[in-house]
């Protein structure tokens, strides 16, 4: 249903601008993590490392309950939320343990290293190098790669759509699907952007632009990054070649527009995509308990799209 007036005025409050991310980003990952740890999912996961280059690269798999024969193995590599900054496997492990008994998929969730003690691209090069372990070893999983998906909410949208793209530019494996959930996709996120939602939506529903300019800054390297196709996909001059790709957008969202954009100029580029806006819900809406309406609708439409 529509936001009611009151929720608007929660939300107001929730969204103050001039609260102080940078200051106070290791609190939000304690609190994050807090809540997250005492709703243990009740499931079947392993702990798993993946070596990297130069250190070890932890996974958690969530592992589908039994399913029916006409359900082909299938492994979906997700890259959570948290502006780079926040979040982490066990914030995110409810999400997971959702993600594989919706989908009967394996789900193999990656716990990249966070800005600002590891800025870009260090996320973007885990979740790259647990992508390429898994498309280029067949017996790790004992499943096809066409039936490995990428998969990532927010910031993870960011991460996945890179990877396809860095994918696509080192050829070394061939990404066939990607999903993206509200993703982070352009390099602005000023009133003067061009995009409408920056500036709808973006003080007083959750997230506001002012926090996602704090991440940002976080983030980068330096100011060259923000002309790096690999941290804006949206600015990449060749996006040809890409997965089909699934967005999922949120209505009440400062990032809505430039993830719809982005969407739009994949297919420019000839990719099949889909992108569907998720009506009345707010950015982060997919780590929702499984129960409500946008759940419950967004596994509609990653399920008919994995079964294309």
């Amino acid at each position: 249903m529509a936001i009611n007036k009151a929720m608007r005025i929660a939300l107001k409050a929730l969204s103050y601008p001039d609260l102080d991310v940078k200051k106070n980003y290791k609190l939000h990952r304690q609190v994050n993590t807090a809540v997250n740890a005492y709703l243990k999912p009740r499931y079947s996961i392993w702990d798993h490392k993946i070596q990297g280059l130069d250190h070890e690269i932890p996974v958690r798999i969530f592992l589908p309950p039994d399913t029916s024969d006409d359900i082909p193995p299938r492994v979906l590599i997700f890259f959570h939320g948290g502006g780079w900054v926040i979040g982490n496997i066990d914030s995110y492990s409810n999400v997971c343990t959702n993600m594989a008994k919706q989908t009967g998929a394996l789900v193999v969730s990656v716990d990249y290293r966070l800005a600002p003690e590891h800025r870009f691209p260090c996320a973007l090069i885990d979740c790259y190098t647990v992508t390429r372990e898994i498309f280029l070893d067949s017996t790790i999983f004992d499943v096809e790669s066409e039936n490995i998906a990428i998969i990532g909410d927010s910031a993870g949208g960011n991460l996945a759509a890179a990877v396809s793209l860095m994918a696509r530019d080192r050829g070394e494996f061939n990404v066939s699907k990607q999903i993206l959930l509200y993703p982070s996709t352009h390099n602005d996120h000023s009133d003067e952007t061009g995009f409408p939602s920056i500036k709808k939506n973006g003080y007083e529903y959750l997230l506001t632009s002012k926090r996602i300019r704090d991440y940002m800054d976080m983030y980068i390297s330096s100011e060259h990054d923000l002309n790096n196709p690999y941290l804006a996909p949206l600015i990449a001059d060749d996006l040809s070649n890409q997965p089909n790709t699934l967005i999922i957008t949120a209505e009440y969202d400062p990032l809505r527009d430039e993830g719809e954009a982005y969407g739009k100029k994949l297919t420019e580029y000839g990719n099949k995509v889909d992108v569907f806006r998720m009506k009345d819900a707010l950015h982060g809406f997919f780590v929702l308990p499984k129960r409500f309406v946008h759940i419950k609708r967004s596994y509609e439409i990653i399920n008919k799209f994995l079964r294309e």
